[in-house]
């Protein structure tokens, strides 16, 4: 299964490497969408299940967990994503920035007791290098190309999807397929229940960020695919 993910993943980069270059030129403006339609439905969709799962969720969360909790769960998954920041540093060329990065997975996995205590930051003021391999993809000049509203995941673009591929290969929750059974069924994938949690347990932090952000918005779908593609922008560029 996995032979397949990469070999459609290898095939999807050399298909729209040069065609989302294309669509940057052509759309410098980001006007170019030809899933408007469907992003707009989905975007609806995605603020109902907002607004009444995955808000009461959070809040449901965050009054039964303490904070303290909460952030060592938080720092635990944050370490636990080290290959990632790791290997788009590297992609990069971003070689201080990955010496870092090692630097700080070493601290918070010894000294912050397998990651759940910052030790890197508040011990050693070392810095977190945010990489993804959307990120690295824009990094080597390849356009966003077209925006693409995913269900329940939200606002992205045709760069950052096929970079959420390259992604899972490196993400370690993606090597823990194990199945939970009881006599026989089948019943609980530990890497779905782990990406639940981490979902959850960020969202916990701020329950109300979404509505913060989107407070005001007269055209939701427009506000949220601007600021979307502005902050990415933004990351590739640092």
């Amino acid at each position: 299964m996995a032979r397949i993910f990469l070999a459609s993943f290898i095939f999807l980069i050399s298909c729209f490497a040069d065609d989302i270059d294309s669509f940057e030129d052509e759309y410098a403006t980001s006007s170019f969408d030809p899933l408007s339609g469907y992003n707009r439905v989905m975007t609806e969709f995605n603020h109902v299940v907002y607004q009444n799962i995955l808000i009461p969720t959070f809040k449901g969360y965050d009054y039964i967990m303490p904070d303290p909790a909460q952030d060592a769960i938080s720092n635990f998954f944050d370490n636990l994503m080290f290959p990632i920041r790791l290997v788009n540093n590297l992609l990069q060329f971003k070689f201080a920035a990955a010496g870092e990065e090692t630097l700080r997975f070493i601290a918070n996995t010894i000294i912050g007791f397998g990651g759940i205590s910052d030790a890197a930051t508040n011990v050693y003021g070392l810095k977190k290098h945010d990489e993804d391999f959307g990120q690295t993809l824009g990094y080597w000049g390849i356009g966003s190309g077209f925006p693409i509203v995913l269900p329940i995941l939200g606002q992205t673009n045709l760069r950052d999807l096929v970079g959420m591929g390259g992604d899972f290969f490196i993400n370690p929750l993606t090597y823990t397929n194990e199945v939970f059974t009881d006599d026989g069924n089948k019943y609980f994938h530990l890497n779905l229940a782990a990406k639940s949690w981490q979902i959850i347990n960020d969202g916990s932090m701020d329950p109300e960020l979404y509505n913060k952000l989107t407070s005001g918005a007269i055209d939701l779908y427009s506000f949220i695919k601007d600021g979307y593609e502005q902050r990415r922008n933004a990351q590739i560029q640092e």
